[in-house]
């Protein structure tokens, strides 16, 4: 008898087939050739924001003092080291991150996730029955492909310059119907990845006003997550201060998810939850221990660290950078491909542009992404089999908008380009492969 394979269950069967991004990126990747091929699709922060000798030093500080720093390279408790919690917060009162208070801190808690705020996410998915969630559309692709896999249904709301369009949300709960009891939770970034649109604080009232409503319409309260993964990251001196939603949740439904790799080092793996005390928050702390008690309690000891000595100088240096590179690279965008340009968003914040173009395709079939990918089948294009001409790599629209929501159409002339991981003369140098793509694209009409 035939022996059948390993069975799966409903998301292991959607997981053994790589997501459309995880395909593109692995496709790049081999072969790809370090100071040649241009990579502006990977989320990477600048290797020289990382504060290096200040995570060595905070090292140092944590194994010689285990009175305050006990145990640190033992196992941790599961909702983190009440160091790194107690740092976090005098980090947010100190520097009136949002506008937090001790009062806000008295009646929240703060959980560590296991592997950063990714970790947090994922927590979200296993603790909340599956349904209807709600998000902006271009969506936050990686997380929204991985709520797809675990049976959730997106429905995704355009944004505007202000993030997503709470008109349109109104207008989209109307027309649910009893779907809306359907509805799970609510998950908005703040600096929206891919569009580094920054959600107004009018909008984030509104968000908890209509979620508060709505919860108090199903008799249930409604979960609000705000990821605020590039909320440090807003280099631009004209967009208003960022409010916590926190500050104006009178019911007990906003939870703010907080990271520390763009300010600090990915490679910390430090991410963290605060929200409301009760079942919901108690269950990340469970599942935090199910999967690995806690985040490495060296990371959160050396995390905690630093936040007390020095952050805002290194928040201050981080910032100073990707500004000077988003100002060169907007001058270049708009002198390198102005023309061909519908439209454009980013620059303020995080480290990413989103473009749409007039009337080329940007998507993985495309004559665009073939030229910058060296795949047209021409040598004066691609070079030779044996030596490629440099490839340049994005992230195109067609993944960051919902296959079912509004946007599909226009998200097949839109991409994603990262100014964070890649230096100056390397994005310059990617930018004028993109017209070359352009003339090229259009000459394939």
């Amino acid at each position: 008898m035939k022996i059948q394979d390993i069975l799966l269950s409903e998301y292991g069967k959607a997981s053994s087939v790589p997501s459309a991004v995880n395909r593109m990126m692995t496709d790049f990747a081999i072969g790809f050739r370090d100071g040649y091929d241009i990579n502006l699709g990977v989320g990477y922060v600048n290797e020289t924001t990382i504060p290096t000798q200040q995570i060595l030093t905070a090292c140092e500080a944590v194994l010689t003092n285990p009175v305050k720093y006990r145990a640190s390279l033992n196992y941790g408790g599961s909702q983190g080291s009440s160091n790194l919690i107690e740092s976090i917060k005098r980090y947010h009162i100190d520097n009136k991150i949002g506008g937090i208070s001790q009062d806000v801190f008295n009646s929240n808690d703060i959980v560590i996730g296991a592997n950063g705020a990714t970790s947090l996410l994922d927590s979200i998915t296993h603790l909340l029955p599956s349904g209807n969630v709600i998000t902006a559309d271009p969506m936050y692709y990686i997380y929204c492909n991985d709520l797809d896999r675990k049976g959730f249904n997106i429905i995704a709301i355009p944004e505007d310059n202000d993030g997503i369009q709470t008109d349109q949300l109104r207008d989209k709960l109307k027309e649910l119907g009893r779907a809306k009891e359907e509805i799970q939770f609510f998950y908005v970034v703040t600096v929206n990845n891919p569009s580094c649109t920054v959600l107004s604080n009018n909008r984030k009232r509104e968000l908890v006003e209509i979620v508060t409503q709505l919860s108090h319409e199903l008799g249930r309260k409604i979960p609000l997550f705000f990821d605020n993964a590039y909320r440090d990251l807003i280099h631009d001196n004209t967009v208003e201060s960022m409010e916590s939603a926190l500050c104006y949740d009178d019911l007990g439904i906003v939870y703010e998810i907080g990271s520390m790799s763009k300010i600090l080092a990915p490679g910390l793996r430090i991410g963290y939850m605060i929200g409301p005390k009760g079942d919901f928050l108690n269950s990340v702390i469970q599942r935090t221990s199910d999967i690995g008690f806690s985040a490495p309690l060296i990371n959160q000891e050396i995390t905690s660290y630093l936040l007390d000595n020095g952050i805002e100088t290194q928040i201050e240096k981080v910032n100073n950078g990707y500004q000077r590179k988003a100002k060169q690279v907007k001058k270049w965008i708009v002198e390198l491909l102005g023309d061909n340009i519908q439209e454009y968003c980013g620059g303020s914040a995080g480290f990413y542009f989103y473009i749409t173009l007039k009337d080329v395709c940007t998507d993985t079939t495309s004559d665009f992404f073939k030229f910058l990918t060296r795949t047209t089948g021409c040598e004066q294009n691609d070079g030779s089999k044996d030596d490629p001409y440099p490839k340049v790599i994005y992230i195109p629209g067609e993944h960051c908008v919902h296959p079912t929501g509004d946007m599909v159409e226009i998200g097949k002339y839109q991409f994603r380009i990262s100014y964070g991981f890649e230096e100056l003369p390397q994005i310059h140098t990617a930018l004028k492969y993109m017209t070359f793509a352009i003339t090229y694209s259009q000459k394939c009409l």
